[in-house]
């Protein structure tokens, strides 16, 4: 067996999936064999869904922020925002108000496209899938996949003054649209450049008008207007003025219930491809939304590792968190993004949890705490070397990379790049750093968004993967235990390290 998949399974063990929150789930196959399948997070919700699961069975207890906190000091507790943001934390048993906080972040979302508020759209005999952009998604690989439908739909519950209304999540399981390129024989410039216009090219195919009309599934979906059968529910004809209703008897099906009792929906496209582990040697991982699941996964599972036991807490004088937010992928701007107050929210409701008094206690905190922003980085491409500087050549394999910008796209310091790699020394795991050549541009992260907007010592970082922002990505299974292991060391021996670096006198 491939000794860098064993080293995985070694470094996870008893762990059901080494990548759910990748959106699939580990089955042991024979001789030890593993291999990612079933996709399961396929979009924010789902992530959040998912991590929930493995916080609870790790003994992390649910907070609301409508509620108050009533938190002890060597417990764990989490909480989450829309549904897509999540917050977990562990609370050291030395810890007392004004202590820091040991924080990795990263995101929950990816590059997709989404469904507009009106999807309906029928033309040339074809029933299509109007989507918007969501991200800066390689649009060209979306062509020729099988494509799903997956999000969450919001649902009446009961008639009436007695109707209540739940948040339910919906993923259709087979393939039901896909975007189909044109013939080279009508675009023979295609070598020149395949040119996607995002508006006109970038509609799913959901089915054709006859097949439809003749099963008789489809109501009001021909181009011809409102079928008679549906006239006799306001509510369903307002619904298939706005969407095929084919597409709803879908989610409908999937969800148990029907089709007039979806109040609204967040929905998006997903490949139906599983992850897997591939490569001659069995050294890749290939999946969808690698970034930025995969740095998702590998620090929620360092914190539940790092705080198995009481015994992990007994000592600790922080607090060890890991804080996975929505919409990074759009600028972090929205209520459950990285440039919204819950970060710095969930510190004050920490702190103030274990003080009564009002002496900058929160401001103390700050200044004592420490953020790891984990986000994929790149890594260089055999086929585009000249992409890279040549100082600066993330290898697959190599480890976790240290991302630095000397103008402030990303957060790294001198002093918190050196914590870092202290960390990585100590328990002999590979680093790597990267620099983006200065006449190309710079990508960025939660990292700056936090650093400024809460005022926290902060290092970018990230796996070196291949294939950014397709709906097919690439990593090496190697670094998904280097990550695994150095952010698990980061939350076992910041506090012991952070103690030994001289502070302004």
């Amino acid at each position: 067996m491939n000794k860098g998949i064993h080293k995985v399974e070694e470094s996870v063990s008893g762990a059901p999936r080494l990548a759910s929150l990748l959106g699939d789930r580990y089955v042991e196959q024979q001789s030890r064999k593993w291999s990612l399948l079933d996709p399961v997070s396929p979009t924010a919700f789902h992530a959040v869904d998912e991590a929930k699961k493995l916080l609870k069975n790790a003994e992390f207890e649910q907070v609301s922020e409508r509620e108050v906190w009533k938190l002890q000091v060597g417990k764990k507790y989490f909480f989450t925002r829309n549904h897509s943001t999540i917050v977990a934390f562990a609370i050291g048993k030395k810890y007392v108000a004004g202590n820091g906080f040991h924080i990795v972040g990263a995101h929950t979302d990816s590059p997709t496209l989404k469904l507009k508020p009106v999807s309906k759209v029928a033309k040339g005999g074809y029933l299509e899938v109007g989507v918007q952009t969501y991200g800066g998604g390689l649009w060209h690989t979306w062509f020729d996949r099988d494509l799903t439908v997956a999000g969450r739909l919001m649902i009446r519950k009961g008639k009436g003054d007695s109707a209540s209304y739940v948040h339910q999540l919906v993923r259709i399981e087979e393939p039901i649209m896909r975007i189909p390129t044109l013939a080279i024989h009508l675009d023979r410039g295609v070598y020149d450049g395949f040119k996607v216009n995002t508006h006109s090219h970038l509609v799913p195919v959901l089915a054709t008008s006859i097949k439809a009309e003749l099963n008789k599934v489809v109501a009001g979906d021909v181009e011809d207007g409102d079928q008679d059968d549906v006239k006799n529910n306001q509510k369903r004809s307002n619904d298939n003025k706005k969407h095929h209703s084919l597409l709803l008897e879908l989610f409908a099906a999937q969800a148990g219930c029907e089709p007039d009792e979806i109040c609204d929906f967040e929905l998006q496209l997903c490949d139906t491809q599983p992850s897997t582990i591939a490569g001659a040697m069995k050294e890749f991982i290939f999946s969808g939304r690698l970034d930025n699941l995969c740095m998702s996964f590998c620090s929620l599972k360092a914190l539940i590792d790092a705080t198995l036991s009481e015994s992990n807490l007994e000592h600790e004088t922080g607090i060890k968190m890991v804080a996975l937010f929505d919409h990074e992928e759009v600028g972090s701007s929205s209520a459950q993004g990285a440039g919204s107050p819950a970060m710095l929210d969930a510190l004050a409701r920490i702190t103030n949890s274990f003080s009564s008094a009002d002496d900058k206690l929160l401001e103390k905190a700050v200044q004592r705490s420490f953020l790891v922003s984990a986000d994929m980085a790149h890594a260089l491409h055999p086929n585009y070397m000249d992409k890279h500087e040549e100082n600066h050549q993330p290898k697959l394999h190599g480890g976790i990379v240290i991302k630095h910008n000397a103008n402030q796209h990303y957060a790294t310091n001198a002093v918190t790049s050196f914590i870092f790699r202290e960390i990585a020394e100590r328990h002999e795991l590979p680093i790597q750093d990267f620099v983006v050549r200065n006449d190309m541009g710079c990508g960025s992260t939660i990292g700056p968004i936090l650093a400024s907007g809460v005022g926290i010592r902060t290092v970018d970082v990230g796996a070196p993967q291949l294939s950014m922002h397709s709906i097919r990505e690439m990593c090496a299974v190697d670094d998904v235990r280097y990550s695994y292991e150095h952010f698990k060391a980061y939350f076992q021996e910041f506090s012991q390290l952070d103690a030994k670096i001289c502070v302004d006198v």
